[in-house]
Parts: C-alpha cells; structure tokens; sequence
C-alpha cells in the first residue's frame, strides 16, 4: 500500500461521522465491517484492537471540529439553541467535512449549506444566516491579508474621476436584514459573564433577547466588518457608503462608484459632497484603502 492510499484510508474512517452514543461506526460508509476495514492499516497492540485503536482517532477527530464549530459560532449558538446547533453542526460537517489543514476554514461553506438547508433555521432561516455570515465576516477580518495602506501622497497626480482605489482584503462588507452585530456582542458578553454569575440565568436572558430579534421587522442594515490593532470591530454605514465601498471593491472608478451610490438615493445633492469627503477620510484614517503596487 503506498503513502497516498494509507493516507486516504486513514482520513476516510476517521472522518466517517460518530453514532449517537458518540462511538465509532461498526459499519464503514462503503458498507463493510469497520473492523475490517481497520485491520487492513492498523495494527493491534497487547491492549486494544485494530478497530479500537481506530476509534480513539476518530473519536478525537470529531470532538475537536464540533468544538472549533462552538468556538467560531457562539452567535449562531445562541440563535439555534445548543441542541439544535450541535445537530446542525453534524449534520453539516458531514455533508461538508473539512478540506483544509486549519480549523478556521471549517465555516466557508456554511452559509451556502444553511441556505440550501432551511430546516434547521424554520422561520428563524434569514436571521440564521445573517448570523453566520457575521461570524464567518469575523473570521476572515481577523486573520485576513493587510496590504499596505494607502497615504495621500501616494495618489499623486492620478486622483481623478477615473481613479480605481482597492480595498483591503480583510475588509467584509455586509448587507444585513437583522440587528445580529449587536446580538453577538451581547452574547459574547455573556459568554464572559457565566463563570462568575448564574449560567442558568445569563442563558434564559440569552434566549430572550434572541427572540426579540427575530421578532424584529427586518431592515437594511449595513455593515463593514474590519480589524485594527488586531482586533476586530463592527462598524455600521449608510447605504450609499455600502454602495461605494462595495463598487470599488468590484473594480470600478472613483466616478462609477459614486453614480452608482447616489442614483437613488434620498441624500440631498447640495449634503453629498460633504458626506462623501467624510466618509473617504474616515475611510482613509481607518486604512481600508491599500497602496498602489
């Protein structure tokens, strides 16, 4: 057997989903004895069998990504419910088992899945969403590529209408329908509040103001997700910021942008010139732009 099979037979059981006692399979996906299956690449010692051997992999395999979906995820926690969330989690990491040698790729492929898998959510389905695109937006505004930011002097003379400026990469820009940056940092806030208070009671305040929220009438909401000093921060915006930054992002000019942004918008001409300078220069100060190559 060379390397590349062993190795893919090894990743094939121990990605192979637990039972509901949390135990390893008897029957592998393909049909056929799980302990046969491990006695063709693992050996037995004096004390635990092939299979035996096999399951405690398996076993630490799924305990740690079901744990990286609780680290990544609190907010979507909240929203589902523990018990919920843990199915989902299965359910979803079956269908769509880890690809990457990191644990941080985990949620790429979430929201697409909770879109085409609506049953989890019921009629919570957009606030779900929501939620996991914020915390997935988190995720790459911490850890996401900086390019050095851009300075005034560096436009020179190409400052123009014509102007194309990029954004930086870990910038997330969000378009929202639910309140769900104000939901996780309440719940994150919790969550550091529990060990030294009554965890019972800080989860039914949880569940209350989750509730609320999915009470609420959904409203645009819009949002730039971006990391400074190694933090990550929430920073609401105006539709026509949203439309700017999104617009730039896809390659347009400085022109382009900014008639895309006002062409229905209900700013007064006479206040948009004003607001626009405001915005790119807080823009600016804050580094979402990068330096020209």
């Amino acid at each position: 057997m060379s390397l590349l099979s062993l190795q893919r037979r090894m990743a094939r059981a121990v990605m192979t989903p637990l039972t509901p006692a949390e135990r390893m399979r008897p029957v592998a996906l393909d049909g056929r004895p799980m302990r046969k299956v491990a006695a063709q690449f693992i050996k037995p010692n004096d004390r635990l069998t092939s299979f035996e051997r096999l399951e405690i992999y398996n076993r630490q395999y799924w305990f740690r990504i079901l744990s990286g979906m609780i680290e990544d995820y609190p907010g979507l926690r909240a929203v589902l419910g523990d018990r919920r969330f843990d199915a989902m989690s299965r359910a979803y990491l079956t269908a769509c088992p880890s690809r990457s040698f990191t644990l941080r790729n985990l949620g790429e492929r979430l929201e697409n899945w909770l879109r085409a898998h609506p049953k989890w959510a019921g009629k919570k389905q957009r606030l779900t969403v929501d939620m996991a695109r914020l915390e997935w937006a988190h995720i790459e505004a911490f850890d996401g590529k900086a390019e050095p930011a851009l300075r005034p002097e560096d436009l020179g003379a190409g400052a123009g209408p014509n102007l194309r400026v990029k954004l930086q990469p870990y910038l997330q820009l969000l378009d929202l329908r639910y309140p769900v940056d104000d939901l996780l940092l309440e719940v994150k806030d919790d969550e550091d509040t529990e060990f030294a208070s009554n965890a019972f009671d800080e989860r039914r305040k949880r569940n209350k103001r989750v509730l609320a929220v999915a009470k609420l009438k959904p409203a645009d909401i819009f949002l730039a997700v971006h990391r400074r000093d190694d933090s990550v921060y929430f920073r609401r915006i105006e539709r026509e910021e949203f439309a700017i930054l999104d617009a730039l992002r896809r390659g347009k000019t400085l022109h382009g942008a900014l008639d895309a942004a006002f062409r229905k918008s209900s700013i007064p001409e006479a206040e948009r010139s004003q607001d626009v300078q405001e915005w790119f220069h807080n823009w600016a100060a804050l580094g979402w732009f990068c330096k020209p190559r």
